[in-house]
């Protein structure tokens, strides 16, 4: 079970419904390679992040449900400006739907 940082276990406070995931974002860059200090209107959005719950799956039109391809603990790549962004005790996260996610991150 994904754990919010301060402890708190974010999976038993959502159930995200359908094909929707949470996703902690990545943190964004303070400061760039040669020492300058970014103020937070220049920051990049992240697109990177660690799914921390996730729904069950969609349906399809026959009613059945159509497991994700992506699970709890998957490090994602998602597109800019998608899903949206709220706070849960202190923490950033971001909900979005399953087609939002580029790609999984591997080590």
């Amino acid at each position: 079970m994904a754990k919010t940082g301060n402890g708190t276990a974010v999976k038993s406070k959502l159930r995200p419904l359908g094909d929707r995931l949470v996703v902690k974002p990545a943190g964004r860059e303070e400061m760039t390679k040669s020492g300058i200090v970014l103020p937070d209107t220049a920051k990049e959005k992240p697109q990177r992040g660690s799914i921390v719950a996730a729904g069950e799956g969609r349906r399809d039109d026959d009613g059945k449900r159509v497991p994700m391809d992506v699970k709890v603990g998957d490090e994602v790549l998602f597109a800019k400006y998608a899903g949206t962004e709220f706070k849960l005790e202190e923490e950033d996260l971001l909900i979005l739907s399953e087609k939002d996610v580029l790609a999984v991150v591997s080590d």
